[in-house]
């Protein structure tokens, strides 16, 4: 009786944690503060979150365009631009053109930190934006970080919160090229290709109100020089997996790719300057009476030349 058999199973051991584990490190300089708002948004794409944070630890002027982004990162051009858009979409990038006193056309970039619910991505020029209602920061970014057991925490300099810039006035969408000229022959071109896309790729198919308000743009293009398999490459090469919106995809390209105009034509020459000279007047051989074309009368031609009788008339 004095040994024990105990039937009982042993008590079940702990199971061991799952999930991310995080080991923080207070940052003192060359930091940038990101909500969660924006990394753990549901609907954004990766691609977008990550450009969203690079492009918040920018300073400012530094360029966000296209290809410079596109040479920064390993991803194309064509994913740059899809998650530029959809930060777009979402409040958190805006692109503003702006006409300067010379006539060209520069463009202005936006990145918000923490957009407002009341913010659109594409507002109408005479349209008033509510007023912004005031930024602050979320909870868990203003609270500091725990210090670490055993240790004290260090003093540090105090970083004022980032304010989110101020909204322009009006956000307006780059305006569609137009042809300087009409030409009945080009507008009906520029219509059948924007009608014909979806033959290339079938998620181009257009409705009849989006060709007719597009082909104005493809027809400055035709005016432009660009032949129509031309425009048709590059409406139709690198799209992405899965465009939602066939429409803005062609605006868009129509207008961000437009070509330059043709240079003018040289002038045509002077016919003074590189007239060739007018040829000898016909006169008769001596000889043969063959008309034969002679500075002045009295000459023999060839045959008659080789036959020796230019010597024998003159002897």
């Amino acid at each position: 009786m004095d040994t024990q058999h105990p039937s009982a199973p042993a008590c079940a051991q702990p199971l061991n944690p799952r999930g991310i584990t995080h080991i923080n490190t207070k940052h003192t300089a060359r930091f940038t503060v990101v909500g969660n708002h924006l990394t753990q948004h549901r609907r954004l794409p990766l691609t977008a979150i990550g450009l969203a944070c690079h492009i918040q630890s920018l300073p400012s002027g530094a360029r966000v365009d296209i290809k410079t982004l596109a040479a920064r990162f390993t991803e194309g051009e064509t994913r740059i631009a899809a998650a530029l858009r959809e930060l777009e979409t979402h409040g958190y990038f805006a692109r503003t053109r702006e006409r300067l006193p010379n006539g060209r056309i520069v463009t202005h970039t936006i990145s918000y930190n923490h957009p407002s619910a009341t913010q659109t991505p594409h507002r109408t020029a005479n349209a008033t934006p509510p007023p912004a209602p005031p930024v602050t920061p979320p909870p868990a970014l203003s609270q500091p970080a725990e210090p670490e057991a055993g240790t004290e925490p260090q003093p540090g300099p105090a970083a004022e919160p980032k304010q989110a810039p101020e909204p322009p006035s009006a956000i307006l969408k780059p305006p569609l090229p137009e042809p300087r000229t009409p030409d009945l022959d080009r507008h009906r071109t520029a219509t059948t290709l924007l009608a014909t896309l979806h033959h290339h790729d079938p998620r181009l198919l257009l409705s009849e109100r989006d060709v007719h308000s597009l082909a104005p743009s493809v027809a400055a293009w035709l005016e432009r020089g660009a032949r129509p398999e031309a425009v048709r490459h590059a409406l139709t090469s690198n799209l992405p997996s899965n465009p939602r919106r066939p429409v803005s995809l062609i605006a868009y390209r129509l207008t961000e790719l437009l070509p330059p105009e043709a240079p003018p034509a040289p002038p045509a020459p002077s016919d003074d300057t590189h007239a060739p000279p007018p040829p000898p007047p016909f006169h008769n051989c001596e000889g043969c009476e063959r008309a034969i074309r002679t500075p002045t009368p009295g000459s023999y031609c060839r045959d008659c030349r080789d036959a020796g009788l230019d010597t024998y008339m003159a002897a």
